[in-house]
Order: structure tokens, then sequence, then C-alpha cells
């Protein structure tokens, strides 16, 4: 009832799955910083008060970080159930827990496509993709922290873009046989 839906529930049967992913968990990385320094921030001001302080700013100060590891909880199942998927026909985004949101964009509709990779994610090994459209800014044009940059890349660009050569040869095929095959016919009428 309350679970994330699966991605895959949102293609439709004629779609082919070419790649699904979460985000690299880099992605968490400045959260679990942040997290850590308020915690040890909260520990640091509740060893410094003095033993006979009130109970209640100690109080105050333990829930506060209670608050801090439950945000910190929720962002790593955020992180968790959030999906890239990418088919032979669209690009998928699914995010959140409670609420769930799908944003997709066609392949269809993709003139450009970049990836860029820091120092940082080179050693960790992610990325980022940059797709653009035909003069429009989509929910999908800037996805960070992308695993496995390479091997997407490849496969996304052999999708958008290769795809489209292989059918303007196959048509320039389906031409030249059609004005072979109509060249037979006039010849044998001969």
């Amino acid at each position: 009832m309350f679970a994330p839906r699966d991605p895959d529930e949102y293609l439709l049967e004629t779609e082919r799955r070419v790649i699904r992913v979460r985000r690299h968990w880099a992605y968490l990385v400045w959260d679990l910083f942040e997290a850590s320094g308020l915690m040890v921030g909260l520990v640091l001001v509740s060893y410094l008060l003095p033993e006979g302080s009130n109970w209640l700013f100690q109080n105050i100060l333990w829930y506060a970080g209670l608050v801090v590891l439950i945000r910190f909880i929720y962002q790593v199942l955020d992180w968790y159930v959030e999906r890239i998927v990418v088919t032979d026909k669209r690009f998928l985004m699914t995010t959140g827990i409670f609420t769930t949101n799908v944003a997709m964009m066609p392949v269809t509709k993709v003139t450009d496509l970049t990836f860029h990779r820091s120092l940082m994610g080179r050693m960790l090994g992610y990325g980022t993709l940059i797709v653009e459209s035909a003069g429009q800014i989509q929910a999908l044009n800037r996805i960070e922290y992308v695993p496995n940059p390479t091997e997407v890349e490849d496969a996304i660009s052999g999708l958008v873009f290769g795809d489209k050569k292989g059918q303007q040869q196959d048509r320039f095929s389906m031409l030249k046989a059609r004005r072979a095959a109509v060249g037979k016919r006039k010849a044998a009428k001969l």
C-alpha cells in the first residue's frame, strides 16, 4: 500500500527497457557529512553544558539529534526508491517515497546528449547526463550522479543516435531494392 511503485509498471508492453539505474551512492555523501556534523555538534553542546543544567535543554538537544537522524534516513530511502529508466521510446525518472513523481521525455525529442565527469566522478565512477531537446527545458534535462557513465552513455547514444542512422540505411536499402525490382520489371517487359 505505501510501497513505491516499480518503474517497470509505467512501461508500455511495446517498450523495451535499455537501462535501469539508481543514482550513484556518492549522491548521499553531502547528506552524510551534514548529518554527521550536526550530530557531533549536538553531542558536543550536550557535554559542554554544566552538570546541573536544565534537563529540558538536554532533552531538546537529544530530540534534535533524533530529528537529524530521521531526516538522514528519509534521504537514504528517497535515494533508494529513485530510479532512472531508459527505454527504446522514452526516458523515465521515478522519485518519491509517499508521493510518486514520474518525469518522462520521449527519446525522439532528444537533440543533444552530453556527459560530464568531474575528477571526483572519474575516481568514484559517476557522471552527469545532460539531455537537450529542441529548444525546450524538459524535466529530465540534467541528471546528476549517473553510475557507470561510459556504459550508460554508449547505450543511450546508440539508442538516440544509432537507430536513426540504421533507419536511414534501411530506408536507403529498401529504396535501392525497389529501384532494382522496378528496373527488372521494365527489362522483362522489353
